[in-house]
C-alpha cells in the first residue's frame, strides 16, 4: 500500500489564480514603468543623464522636493499619531465629521486643493492676511509648499495608525499604571512600540505622496526656480519641451532617491519590530 504525499494546500481557494492576476496587476501598474523608465534611461546612456541632471536648477528642485518632503511627512508622524490616538480613544462633539474630513485629501482633486490653499493663505486671503500682519508669508513660499504636503500626506499617517489604535486593549495601560509606571512611561515603553511599525508605515506613505506631490503645490509655491520650484514640475517642463532625456534623468534621480530613502524606512520598520518583543 503506497502512501500519498501530503499536499499543504492553501486555505484559501484559488490561490494561483489570485498570485497570478496580483502578479499581473503588480507588473502592469509598478515594473512596466518603472522598467520604462530604466530602459529610456539606458537607451540615452549614463553620460546624457548626469548631463541632463547636474544643473544647479536640477539640483536645487530635487533638494527642495525631498528636503521639504521629508519635514512634511515628520509633522504628520506626530500629528497623525495625535488624532489617530484622540480619534479612538475620546467621544466629543463633531468626531465624526472629523474622523471624515480625515479623507478629505483623499477625494479631493490636488489641483482643487492648490486652488483652496492658494487663496486661503495668499497674501490677501482669510489666513494669509492674518499672517501677512504679522511680516509671514506663505504662499507662493516655501511655507506654502509644506503646507500643501502637510495636507495631502497626513491621511496616511492617521488610517494607517488608528486600526492599530483600536486593537490595544486599555487593560495593558492600566496593568503598566497598577505596577507604578508613569503615564510617560508608559508611553514611551508600551503604547508606542506597539504603534511604532504602523507609524513607519504611514510616515513612508506621506512621504512618497509627497516627494511626487504636484497638482496641490504648483498653484501655491510660485515656481521660482532655485527657491520654490519642485522636482515633478521640471519634468513636466522637459516633456513640454520634447526633452524626454531630461525628464528621464529628473525621474531616475527620484527614483534613486526615493528608494534609498524607502530603504532606510523599511529597515527602521524591521528594527522596531524586533524591539516589540523586549519592551
Amino acid at each position: 500500500m503506497t502512501m500519498r504525499p501530503l499536499i499543504n494546500r492553501s486555505p484559501l481557494p484559488g490561490m494561483g489564480l489570485s498570485a497570478g492576476i496580483t502578479l499581473t496587476m503588480l507588473s502592469l501598474v509598478v515594473l512596466l514603468p518603472i522598467g520604462a523608465l530604466l530602459l529610456k534611461g539606458a537607451t540615452a546612456g549614463l553620460p546624457a543623464l548626469w548631463t541632463e541632471v547636474n544643473t544647479p536648477r536640477i539640483w536645487g528642485s530635487l533638494a527642495l522636493s525631498f528636503r521639504l518632503s521629508l519635514i512634511a511627512a515628520l509633522i504628520n508622524l506626530v500629528f497623525g499619531l495625535l488624532l489617530a490616538w484622540v480619534l479612538v480613544r475620546y467621544r466629543f462633539p463633531g468626531r465624526k465629521l472629523l474622523d471624515a474630513a480625515v479623507d478629505l485629501p483623499f477625494a479631493l482633486p490636488t489641483a482643487v486643493a492648490g486652488i483652496a490653499l492658494t487663496a486661503l493663505y495668499a497674501p490677501n486671503g482669510a489666513f494669509g492676511a492674518i499672517a501677512k500682519s504679522f511680516g509671514v508669508k506663505i504662499a507662493y513660499t516655501q511655507w506654502g509648499i509644506l503646507l500643501a504636503l502637510i495636507f495631502v500626506g497626513l491621511p496616511f499617517v492617521t488610517r494607517t495608525v488608528q486600526p492599530v489604535v483600536e486593537e490595544i486593549e486599555r487593560e495593558v495601560e492600566e496593568a503598566s499604571a497598577t505596577l507604578g509606571a508613569s503615564r510617560f512611561y508608559t508611553l514611551r515603553r508600551v503604547v508606542l512600540p506597539m504603534l511604532a511599525p504602523a507609524a513607519m508605515t504611514g510616515f513612508a506613505l506621506s512621504l512618497a505622496r509627497a516627494v511626487g506631490e504636484y497638482g496641490s503645490v504648483i498653484f501655491i509655491a510660485g515656481n521660482i526656480p532655485l527657491k520654490t520650484e519642485i522636482a515633478p514640475l521640471l519634468i513636466v517642463i522637459k516633456l513640454e519641451e520634447f526633452n524626454y532625456t531630461g525628464a528621464t534623468a529628473i525621474g531616475i534621480a527620484m527614483l534613486l532617491i526615493s528608494f534609498a530613502m524607502l530603504l532606510v524606512i523599511n529597515a527602521l520598520q524591521v528594527l522596531s519590530r524586533r524591539r516589540i518583543g523586549y519592551v
